[in-house]
């Protein structure tokens, strides 16, 4: 059990490091999913990630001699900022390479950590480059973001955590990017219980470990395309992959639109604020097979633009059926607009925007297009409002 040893060890230096993220009981996503949901809010640590786990783990390992050389890393997001935090707190030289593209908020919180950041190319390809430029120029020591064995022990004490809280936990659901994080949680909890199952979750649109799986050896991506940005990575590691063949049972893909749904959920529910990449595990929840068990979904990250929190919870309330977009035809004389307003005031449904288009050709030549977004309850109220505008002799065209 050396294996294990090295993670408990690695706990043992975090746990004056990092902040408790303690399971949170979910009612909705165990009442949506039919199972019994603990949140694991990794969105709450320090920097607003797991990352730091891994970094600080990394950086507290090098040898005197590498410390003096400081240390490298680029990233546009969570992995810079854990770095940056860990290598303040052990008093270690740092310097993060972000494309030029990275929002200012995070190039500005990865300076406040204390590093020295670098504004090169404009995606993360270009960024790593750089920074492995650096690395030989400099005599830096590059912290990998996930393909490491000391940051995937970091992470690895996340499952740590669960266990000690949740001995009986019968799955756990855990975020793919690059893998480091699945990677740590996996090994440790199958060391601890076999018979714990661990599913993985990629973004349909840049699911690299399942191409890898599938295809039995690395596979770079010609493209990742998701909203959740902190796990666009197109080729998986190589220790990872490795480790998520040993260790991980399952790996399930969901869509951009699974994500709004799960955001405004914990918005709305847990008044818990993650980012697109965070939520990957809750949107999963309701794909699982599993019934009764216990299942726990790592949250990862909470690192959000404040724009994008109001595009998620717009788009999710559209998705999960809150905001109805609808249309209809109306004679074009005094009168029939209120009749349209009446009857969606009768159903008990919430006008946000209404709008003429006279312009339109319709069927009938004297008629008009209303075109009209309502709140709702839910896709229940829809079919309740559709129907007593039928009712009326008034069709509904969704939009």
């Amino acid at each position: 059990m050396k294996l294990l040893e090295n993670f408990l060890t690695a706990a043992e230096h975090l746990k004056d490091v990092l902040l408790p993220t303690r399971l949170i009981y979910s009612p909705i996503f165990s009442e949506e999913s039919g199972n019994l949901v603990y949140i694991k809010p990794e969105n709450l640590q320090k920097t607003g990630s797991f990352k730091l786990r891994g970094a600080y783990n990394k950086i507290r390992k090098l040898t005197e001699a590498e410390k003096q050389r400081g240390v490298i890393a680029s990233s546009a997001g969570n992995h810079a900022q854990g770095v940056a935090y860990a290598a303040r707190e052990l008093g270690i030289k740092a310097v993060i390479v972000m494309p030029k593209t990275t929002p200012l908020i995070k190039v500005e919180f990865t300076k406040k950590y204390g590093a020295e950041v670098i504004l090169h190319g404009d995606v993360y390809d270009d960024a790593y480059q750089k920074a492995k430029e650096l690395e030989a120029q400099e005599g830096y020591v590059f912290v990998h973001p996930f393909d490491d064995p000391d940051v995937i022990e970091g992470q690895g004490t996340i499952a740590l955590e669960i266990l000690e809280e949740l001995p009986d936990a019968d799955v756990i659901v855990v975020p793919i990017g690059g893998g480091g994080l699945i990677s740590g949680v996996a090994c440790v909890a199958k060391h601890i219980n076999p018979n714990v199952k661990i599913i993985g979750v990629e973004p349909s649109g840049a699911a690299s470990a399942t191409a890898s799986l599938r295809q039995n050896h690395l596979v770079t991506l010609p493209e990742a395309n998701t909203i959740a940005e902190g796990t666009a990575v197109k080729r998986i590691g190589e220790l990872t992959l490795a480790l998520i063949r040993e260790y991980v049972d399952e790996i399930i893909t969901v869509d951009d639109y699974e994500l709004t749904e799960s955001f405004l959920l914990l918005v709305e529910k847990h008044k818990i604020i993650a980012e697109n990449s965070g939520i990957l595990a809750m949107a999963a929840l309701k794909k699982l097979q599993e019934r009764a068990k216990k299942i726990v979904p790592i949250v990862s990250g909470g690192n959000i633009d404040v724009l994008m929190i109001a595009s998620m919870i717009s788009k999710g309330l559209v998705s999960r059926n809150r905001i109805f977009n609808f249309a209809v035809s109306i004679p074009d004389r005094p009168g029939e607009l209120a009749k349209i307003t009446q009857i969606i005031a009768e159903e008990g449904a919430n006008v946000i925007k209404l709008a003429h288009n006279q312009f339109k050709n319709l069927s009938r030549f004297r008629d008009k297009e209303v075109l009209i977004t309502v709140e709702t309850n839910g896709a229940a109220h829809i079919a309740q409002l559709i129907a007593a505008f039928q009712a009326k002799g008034i069709a509904v065209v969704a939009s």
